[in-house]
């Protein structure tokens, strides 16, 4: 179900993309829109993957009336964090956008930021629904929180095919909040149908300790947003359409990613966790070691064909209506240098989703800073605007963060299991 709910919200994506990439091609005005929803899509799937990392342990530890006091917990405390955040997004917009997209067309500018502001009440929705999908996960229970990305997709589409000459780009901000906040309603019953919250007892866990457990994986998880967020940065420097063209590539990246990290993560992740509750770290190793190198094998044969393919792959899948030829040129040179981040992303997360299930956290959270630094330096370095050299930085970063992580990681085994 997992699988089949990650390819679906993934087909799915695939069409979002096709429609916008129809609706806006690689017009500036598509530039405002990839650089006010590919931050805020990705700060959403942050709070995802941080609320499952850090509470699934702490939700598996606890039993009945004590599991459920604690969800209540969660839930109320982590509600007016999040709304918190909506605020200061809506409230400090104008200032983000400026951060965000330096380089944007200033007519398009206060549509960029109106966009900005629609997509941040996803926030409240997506962060409340990963403290259900915690407890769902806790149980097992993967179906509910499948088709998250299905039904984001899903009544993003809806909205952009029915409101888009009423409201322009603005259809596609509704539909993407209504999608999350859809999302929200469907884990939630889910989650809660069960559970008898009456008379429960006081959950006695800090709320600053509360606050401390997804830490980490907030870090780690931001230094690889980041990584993305400042190419798509630099693209709106290079031209109108750049930054829209990066958004179309990661698709090209993201739905092989998704397929490849998520059922392999999610289904390591509790079975690192029982062999190392077991201190039967050897074989959690061993586990490890094995993931990786079919991941590798994968992601390099998927890499490889995409790259070869990728000019009549975009032809097909998105050059129609206000996406014309020229975008389509534009689309395959920027996936030439984007491309290949599949392959260090890839093994770079399964590595480090390995790793935080064995309560190592520090090696990755080191490791999600380098790919940041590099792309950085690299891209200042070439000072280059040429559409191939523009997420090169992103994709060299990657693939070394892997690499040094992996180094740390087999230096540090020997030590992790005399501990253990």
């Amino acid at each position: 179900m997992l699988i089949f709910g990650v390819l679906t919200g993934n087909v799915l994506g695939f069409a979002r993309v096709a429609v916008t990439a129809y609706l806006l091609g690689t017009h500036s005005r598509a530039d405002s829109l990839a650089v006010a929803m590919g931050p805020l899509d990705t700060f959403n799937n942050m709070l995802l993957n941080s609320m499952i990392f850090a509470f699934v342990p702490m939700l598996t530890a606890c039993k009945g009336e004590a599991r459920t006091a604690l969800l209540m917990k969660l839930s109320r405390l982590f509600t007016w964090v999040f709304g918190a955040i909506s605020a200061v997004v809506i409230l400090s917009a104008p200032w983000l956008m400026r951060a965000l997209a330096p380089g944007l067309d200033p007519q398009y500018f206060p549509q960029a930021v109106m966009t900005l502001r629609i997509l941040s009440l996803s926030t409240v929705a997506a962060g409340s629904g990963a403290i259900y999908c915690a407890l769902l996960y806790t149980g097992r229970r993967f179906a509910p929180t499948a088709f998250n990305q299905a039904a984001i997709n899903a009544f993003t589409i809806i909205a952009a095919l029915g409101l888009f000459r009423m409201l322009g780009v603005y259809a596609l901000a509704i539909g993407y909040t209504a999608g999350t906040w859809a999302q929200l309603g469907v884990v939630w019953y889910a989650a809660r149908r069960p559970l008898k919250t009456a008379s429960l007892p006081e959950c006695h866990i800090h709320w600053s300790e509360i606050l401390r457990k997804p830490a980490f994986f907030v870090v780690y998880a931001s230094g690889l947003a980041l990584n993305i967020t400042f190419t798509r940065a630099y693209a709106t420097h290079a031209g109108p359409g750049m930054a829209a063209a990066l958004d179309y590539c990661m698709r090209g990246v993201g739905v092989p990613m998704a397929l490849l990290v998520s059922p392999v993560s999610n289904s390591l992740l509790p079975e690192i966790a029982r062999l190392r509750s077991l201190f039967r770290m050897r074989e959690a190793f061993r586990l490890i070691d094995r993931t990786v190198a079919l991941a590798a094998l994968i992601a390099v044969a998927g890499c490889t064909f995409a790259l070869l393919f990728r000019h009549p792959a975009v032809a097909i899948f998105f050059q129609r209506g206000s996406f014309t030829m020229e975008s389509t040129t534009l689309v395959s040179a920027v996936f030439l240098g984007l491309g290949p981040s599949l392959v260090g992303w890839s093994l770079l997360e399964i590595t480090s989703r390995s790793l935080f299930a064995l309560d190592r956290p520090w090696p990755p959270v080191i490791a999600a800073m380098i790919p940041l630094l590099f792309n950085i330096c690299l891209t200042l370095r070439l000072h280059s605007f040429q559409p191939e050299l523009v997420g090169l930085g992103s994709s060299l970063g990657l693939m070394l963060g892997f690499v040094v992580l992996f180094v740390m990681a087999h230096l540090n085994r020997k030590v992790w299991m005399e501990q253990a």
